[in-house]
C-alpha cells in the first residue's frame, strides 16, 4: 500500500509538471503571438483573437512571413522572432518542434558566408515587450552580409504612434529641404545649358539642330499634329499591323481608339488605346500580403478581355498551383491553341512604374512586341502608384518595412505564376530594365529562389544594374551613404520614401511636374535626353517616381548595402579580388597577343575586348574551375542576355559582362550579349533607334529560347519567320544591316499608328561638329556607305567634351585608357554610332 501511494502521488506531481509546462508553453504563445499580431485584442471590432499571429511560414530560410487567424498575412519578420514563433506553437499543442528549414548557404573567397547563419553576439532580449521602441532588432541569426535585417514593428500602440509621429514630422522637413537641395544644385548646372540656347537663338540659330536625330524629331512632331488635327476632326487613321514594317502578310490594322491631343496622364492603357492596343488591369498578392498591379496589353480585334472578377487578386497558392498547368488558362483564354502568343513578363526600373516600357508610341518596347506577336504583361512592384496591402493601412510602418530583397523574393515571383497560369504555359520570357534585373539577379541566386529559373525561357536585361558606376561617388549620393541609419531614419522616415514628390504630380500641372522631373533626374544620375524623342519626354516622366520604401531606398544608397558594397550579390572585399584576378587575366592576355598583334584585324581586335568574347584557347586563369565554387547561381539559372549601355554612369555593365566570361559563373549560359556604345541608363528603352538598336534583337532572343513544344502552338512573331545566319567573321553591324536591307523591302508606304512611316534604319543627322565617326588613322569623316559595309578599321567613336570610349586593347579598369597606336582622337560634342560599334553578336 505505501508503494501504491507513493506512485499516486508521483504521478500527480507528474501531471501538476505537466500542467505547469503546458500553462508556460501556452503562455509563451500567446505572448510571442501577441507580440507578432496586426492589432491587440481589444484594438478592432472583430472577435478576439482573429489578428493574432499563428504561425510563421518561410518563404525562403530568410524570409519568414506572418500567418494570421484569418489567415492574411503580414510582412516578412526577423528569422528568429519567426521561428520563436513556431517552436512555442508546437510546444503549446505538444508536439516535437518542426525543423528549420535548410538554408542555402553561398561562400565567399574572402570568406563571408552568405544565407541564414547562427550569430553568438546577437540578442533580441531587449526587445521582448511587445510594445518596444523602433530601434531595429538584433535576432539571433543574421541573413546576408549585404542584406542587413529590417526593423520589427509589432502592433501599435502608444509609444509606436507617438515615435511615427515623430518621425513623419522630421522627415517631411529634413526630406524637403534634401529635395530642395538637390532642385538647387539641378537649377545651377542648368543655367550653362540655357546660356548656350540663348546665345543661339540670339545669333538666329536653332540650338536643337546638334541634336543626333533633329531630323527624325522634326518629322515625327509634324506627323503628330496632322494625326492630332485629324482627329479633332473625326477623320480617323490606321496603322499597320507591325510597326517596323517588316512583313506584308498580315494586313490587319490597328486602329487607334484614342487621339487627339496628350492629357499626360499616368494611364499605361490610355497610351496603348492612341496605337491601336489596350490594357486590362490585373492584381496579384504576394506571399506577405501586399497587393501590386500587372497590366496585360492586347490587341483589341484578336482577344477579349477578362471580367472583373477574374482580374481580382486571389490567394498567391491559386496561381502557384495553376502555374504548373494550363488548366486555369484552358478555361479562361480567348486565344485557340494554334494561335496563342509566347507571353512575356517586362519589369521596370528604380522609381519607375510599368508604364516606363510604352511611352514612346509605337516605338515603345512594349508595344512594338505586343504588335509583332507577343503576348506582353507589364508588371509592377510593390506599393507603386497605389500602395495597397490586405491588412495593412499606408501610415502603418510595417507596410513599408521592405527592400530589394522582399521585392525579388515575393513580387517577382507572384507576377510570374500569375502570367503563367493566365496563360497556360510553362514558361516565360522575362525582359527587365535597371532595377528590374536587379531583383531578378537576386531572386535566381542560390541561396534566395533559383527555382522561379524553371518557369523562364530567357532572361532579357537590359542595362543590368549588379555592379555600381563611378555615379556612386557623387556628393550628393555619399551624404545618403555616410550618415547612420537612425540619421537616415530621422530624414527620410520610416514610411514611403519623400512623400511629396507624390503630392507635386497630384497638384502640379503634368508638363510642369514633368519637366522639373527630367531636370532633377538628369541632374542625379547624369543623363540626357539627346537619343530621346523629345515631343514625348513629358510622358516618361508622368510614370516616375512611385511610392517605395524609404527601407528600399536605404539598400540602394545607405551605408552598410549597394553603395558600400557596389554589388548586389558580391562583398567589397571579394570585388577586391575579382580586380585581382582580372589584373592577371589581362596581363596574359597581353602577353599572349604581343606579337600576334600586327596580324589582328580591327574586327578580331574588338571582339577581344574584354567584355565581348569568350577565350578560345587557353590564355584565361578562368579555366581554373575553382572560380565556380564562388558562383552566385546554379544550374537552375535561365538562359541570359545582355543589352549593356557603353555611356551608362549609373551601373557598370561591363563589369558584370567580364564575371560571366572569366569563368565565375559556370552554371550561367549567355545566349546574346552586346554593349550598345553611346547608350546611357535610360537609352536601351526610350531611345528613338531602341527598336533597331535592342527591341529587334529582343524579339529574336525570346523566339530562338523558346521550347519546341511551345513553338508549336504559337504564332511566330514577325521578323521572325525566317532563322537568321551569320558566319563568325561577320561583324554584328553588317547582319544586322543585311537584315535591315531585306526587312525594309516590304515597308512600302505603309504607316504607323502615329501617322508616320517608320525608317528602315533610322540615321543621325551627319552633323561633323556635333558628333561623327572618325577615321583617326587617315584623319577623314567615315561616310554612311564605309560604315554601312563594316569598313571600320581603326574607326574610333568619341563622345562629350574630352569622354573617350575605352578601348579593346588597353583599357584600364576606370575607362580612362586610350590606345596611342590608334591616332589622335578627335574631341566632339556629340555622337554618332552605328550596329558596328556595337560589340556582340545578337544571332550567335
Amino acid at each position: 500500500m505505501p508503494l501504491l501511494g507513493a506512485r499516486a502521488t508521483q504521478t500527480i506531481l507528474q501531471e501538476k509538471t505537466n500542467a505547469r509546462d503546458d500553462a508556460s508553453a501556452a503562455t509563451k504563445y500567446a505572448d510571442q503571438s501577441e507580440k507578432l499580431a496586426f492589432l491587440r485584442p481589444g484594438q478592432n471590432d472583430a472577435p478576439v483573437g482573429k489578428t493574432q499571429a499563428v504561425q510563421a511560414h518561410f518563404v525562403t530560410p530568410q524570409d519568414p512571413v506572418i500567418e494570421l487567424a484569418n489567415g492574411q498575412r503580414l510582412p516578412a519578420v526577423p528569422v528568429e522572432e519567426a521561428t520563436k514563433l513556431n517552436r512555442a506553437k508546437d510546444e503549446a499543442e505538444g508536439r516535437e518542434p518542426a525543423t528549420i528549414p535548410d538554408p542555402v548557404r553561398r561562400d565567399e573567397r574572402s570568406g563571408f558566408v552568405h544565407g541564414v547563419q547562427a550569430s553568438s553576439t546577437c540578442s533580441i532580449e531587449k526587445s521582448e515587450a511587445s510594445d518596444a521602441t523602433l530601434s531595429p532588432t538584433a535576432p539571433a541569426s543574421r541573413t546576408n552580409p549585404l542584406f542587413p535585417l529590417l526593423p520589427m514593428y509589432g502592433p501599435p500602440s502608444i509609444l509606436r504612434s507617438i515615435q511615427c509621429r515623430f518621425f513623419r514630422a522630421t522627415s517631411a522637413v529634413l526630406s524637403l529641404l534634401f529635395l530642395l537641395a538637390i532642385v538647387a544644385g539641378a537649377a545651377v548646372t542648368s543655367v550653362p545649358k540655357i546660356w548656350r540656347r540663348i546665345r543661339c537663338y540670339a545669333v538666329l540659330q536653332n540650338p536643337d539642330r546638334l541634336r543626333p536625330f533633329h531630323e527624325e524629331e522634326e518629322k515625327r512632331s509634324r506627323a503628330r499634329k496632322a494625326t492630332e488635327r485629324a482627329w479633332v476632326q473625326g477623320k480617323k487613321y490606321k496603322g499597320i499591323r507591325t510597326p517596323s514594317g517588316e512583313s506584308t502578310v498580315h494586313a490587319d490594322e490597328f486602329e487607334p481608339t484614342e487621339g487627339g491631343s496628350d492629357p499626360l496622364i499616368p494611364d499605361l492603357a490610355y497610351y496603348a488605346r492612341r496605337v491601336g492596343l489596350n490594357a486590362e488591369t490585373f492584381e496579384v498578392q504576394t506571399e506577405d500580403g501586399f497587393i501590386i498591379d500587372l497590366y496585360h496589353v492586347y490587341d483589341p480585334q484578336e482577344y477579349t478581355p477578362k471580367a472583373q472578377n477574374g482580374r481580382l487578386p486571389e490567394s498567391f497558392e491559386t496561381f502557384r498551383k495553376y502555374s504548373v498547368g494550363c488548366s486555369y488558362a484552358e478555361t479562361h483564354s480567348s486565344f485557340p491553341p494554334a494561335e496563342k502568343k509566347y507571353p512575356v513578363l517586362m519589369m521596370h526600373g528604380l522609381l519607375q512604374a510599368a508604364g516606363a516600357f510604352c511611352c514612346n508610341d509605337d516605338d515603345s518596347l512594349a508595344f512594338f512586341l505586343a504588335k509583332s506577336g507577343y503576348d506582353v504583361w507589364l508588371g509592377n512592384n510593390r506599393c507603386g502608384f497605389n500602395p495597397r496591402h490586405t491588412v495593412l493601412g499606408y501610415g502603418d510602418p510595417r507596410m513599408w518595412a521592405w527592400n530589394l530583397r522582399q521585392m525579388a523574393v515575393m513580387d517577382l515571383p507572384a507576377l510570374i505564376d500569375r502570367v503563367l497560369a493566365e496563360t497556360g504555359f510553362p514558361k516565360l520570357a522575362l525582359i527587365a530594365h535597371s532595377q528590374g534585373t536587379t531583383q531578378t539577379f537576386v531572386a535566381l541566386a542560390k541561396e534566395q529562389r533559383p527555382d522561379i529559373g524553371n518557369k523562364i525561357s530567357v532572361f532579357c536585361a537590359l542595362a543590368p544594374a549588379a555592379y555600381s558606376g563611378p555615379l556612386i561617388a557623387k556628393a550628393y549620393l555619399r551624404f545618403m551613404s555616410v550618415i547612420s541609419h537612425g540619421m537616415f531614419r530621422l530624414v527620410f522616415g520610416i514610411h514611403a520614401f519623400i512623400p511629396m514628390m507624390h503630392q507635386a504630380h497630384l497638384i502640379l500641372p503634368g508638363s510642369l511636374y514633368s519637366f522639373m522631373g527630367y531636370v532633377v533626374f538628369s541632374f542625379l544620375f547624369s543623363w540626357s535626353d539627346a537619343r530621346w524623342d523629345r515631343g514625348l519626354r513629358n510622358r516618361m516622366f508622368q510614370f516616375a517616381p512611385v511610392h517605395v520604401s524609404a527601407e528600399s531606398m536605404r539598400w540602394w544608397l545607405g551605408r552598410d548595402c549597394f553603395a558600400k558594397h557596389k554589388c548586389i550579390l558580391a562583398t567589397r572585399e571579394e570585388g577586391k579580388l575579382e580586380d585581382k584576378e582580372d589584373e592577371e587575366d589581362d596581363e596574359i592576355i597581353r602577353q599572349f597577343y604581343v606579337d600576334r598583334e600586327p596580324k589582328v584585324t580591327a574586327r578580331r581586335r574588338l571582339q577581344r575586348n574584354l567584355t565581348s568574347f569568350h577565350c578560345q584557347t587557353l590564355t584565361h586563369q578562368h579555366h581554373d574551375t575553382r572560380r565556380g565554387k564562388y558562383a552566385w547561381y546554379d544550374d537552375q539559372f535561365p538562359p541570359l542576355a545582355l543589352w549593356v549601355c557603353g555611356s551608362d554612369d549609373l551601373v557598370d555593365g561591363r563589369r558584370l559582362l567580364r564575371r560571366f566570361d572569366r569563368g565565375r559563373e559556370p552554371h550561367v549560359r549567355i545566349v546574346h550579349k552586346k554593349i550598345v556604345e553611346g547608350y546611357e541608363h535610360l537609352d536601351v528603352i526610350w531611345a528613338m533607334d531602341m527598336v533597331d538598336k535592342v527591341g529587334k534583337e529582343v524579339r529574336e532572343v525570346m523566339w530562338r529560347t523558346t521550347s519546341e513544344e511551345d513553338r508549336a502552338i504559337c504564332q511566330v512573331p514577325e521578323g521572325c519567320e525566317v532563322e537568321i545566319e551569320v558566319h563568325p567573321e561577320d561583324a554584328p553591324g553588317q547582319a544586322l544591316q543585311r537584315r535591315r536591307s531585306s526587312m525594309a523591302a516590304g515597308l512600302g508606304g505603309k504607316m504607323f499608328s502615329g501617322g508616320r512611316a517608320r525608317m528602315a534604319s533610322i540615321s543621325e543627322s551627319p552633323a561633323p561638329s556635333e558628333g561623327t565617326m572618325i577615321d583617326a588613322t587617315k584623319g577623314q569623316w567615315s561616310d554612311d556607305l564605309s560604315r554601312d559595309s563594316g569598313d571600320f578599321e581603326d574607326a574610333e567613336v568619341i563622345k562629350g567634351a574630352g569622354r573617350q570610349r575605352r578601348e579593346s586593347d588597353e583599357v584600364d579598369r576606370e575607362g580612362k585608357g586610350f590606345s596611342p597606336q590608334r591616332g589622335r582622337a578627335r574631341t566632339i560634342s556629340e555622337v554618332k554610332f552605328t550596329d558596328l560599334d556595337e560589340k556582340g553578336d545578337p544571332f550567335g
